[in-house]
């Protein structure tokens, strides 16, 4: 899902590299018949650019999952969600 993000953002020329965008990934897990399955994966993406790109990161954020292999092959067995935020530049 970071590199969907990261290379639908660099299409719109808004840099990702070099440690600009990174992620955390938390998990919930839950037991089914004494096994642990996974139920939800948010992933907490944190880009370091100018709050002026805000508007562009958002609509990029809101279409680059079903554009993301990873998240359509998993979307309809685990919850999965997404967040940015933006750190100044």
């Amino acid at each position: 899902m970071l590199g969907t993000f990261g290379g639908a953002l660099e299409a719109r020329q808004i840099d990702a590299s070099g440690g600009r965008l990174s992620a955390e990934v938390t998990g919930e897990v839950e037991k089914e018949d004494g096994v642990l399955v996974i139920r939800r994966i948010h992933v907490s993406f944190r880009l370091v650019a100018p709050e002026e790109i805000r508007e562009t990161v958002e609509r990029v954020h809101g279409m680059y999952a079903m554009r993301c292999p990873l998240y359509r092959t998993l979307h309809k067995a685990i919850a999965l969600t997404s967040s940015f935020t933006l750190a100044g530049a």
